[in-house]
């Protein structure tokens, strides 16, 4: 089905937002399962864009371009409001894949340009700059954060990706809910982990082999130089039975065995405090 995440903005409204590249795929399985009636979809793909603002001064730089209360009070972690920013209508939603304070705020696309004046306007006097994908990749594997297509896809099932929690098949029937818990019984064969790799020249970047010893006992998903807390870092897949092994592990990067071992917890900010600040 794909990453979506989803915010009831209204009694019969809902915003949803997935990965872009991913539109005709989600839309098509939407079109599929769509009531005979009583239910619309709308892309807002191509009318609809915004920017991604994290770190721990994101919500003063967004204070400052709205008369909306933008505190935890007024717009708590994961919450979603409709409020204008710079003058502009927007949605912002407070989620970061950073692992910092965050927020989304999309605008009709032809603000778009507008929206990004008012923010370096408001941001740079306090810090704030653009980054880019490789920088936002280095922060969410500090956090051990996963993302569709590299560490969750259809052929993981929710037990292996550490996402069983968030499934709750007491609630009544539901797609999948005969799979899962045919999965369930059994057990995830492999489960999601998060290695540090002693290799400061070569980075695990995906599907790098992971040894115990001689034997192959999973691959990498992803990996990059985290460089807040100055650690090679890579989220893999690995045997269950050896998720909390203290033997050691290897990760094979550009030919050459690395020293490599699963951390208990995310090394920056485990408790998760500085997102929901």
């Amino acid at each position: 089905m794909g990453d979506l995440t989803v915010t009831r903005v209204a009694a019969d409204r809902y915003w949803l937002v997935g990965s872009y590249y991913l539109q005709e795929w989600h839309l098509r399985w939407f079109r599929e399962h769509l009531p005979a009636g009583g239910v619309q979809i709308e892309n807002l793909s191509e009318s609809w864009l915004g920017f991604s603002l994290s770190g721990p001064r994101s919500r003063d730089i967004l204070a400052a371009l709205t008369s909306s209360d933008v505190s935890d009070r007024g717009l708590p972690f994961m919450g979603c409001v409709s409020v204008k920013v710079a003058g502009i209508p927007a949605v912002v939603a407070r989620l970061s894949l950073t692992g910092e304070l965050g927020f989304e705020i999309n605008v009709p696309a032809a603000r778009q340009d507008a929206l990004w004046q008012a923010l370096m306007a408001a941001g740079t006097p306090l810090g704030m700059r653009p980054i880019g994908m490789r920088a936002q990749d280095s922060l969410r594997l500090e956090k051990g954060y996963g993302v569709w297509s590299l560490e969750f896809s259809t052929s993981c099932t929710p037990d292996m990706a550490g996402l069983g929690r968030f499934v709750a098949p007491d609630k009544g029937d539901f797609i999948g809910r005969a799979a899962y818990l045919a999965a369930q019984a059994t057990g995830p064969d492999m489960k999601l982990v998060l290695l540090q790799v002693e290799s400061t020249d070569a980075m695990a970047t995906g599907y790098e082999p992971i040894y115990c010893g001689d034997r192959r006992i999973g691959y990498v998903t992803s990996g990059a130089y985290g460089h807040h807390v100055q650690r090679s870092l890579a989220l893999a897949y690995v045997e269950t039975a050896l998720c909390t092994t203290d033997d050691p592990l290897s990760v094979t990067i550009l030919g050459q065995p690395r020293a490599a071992r699963i951390l208990p917890a995310p090394p920056y900010d485990p408790t998760g405090s500085r997102l929901r600040g």
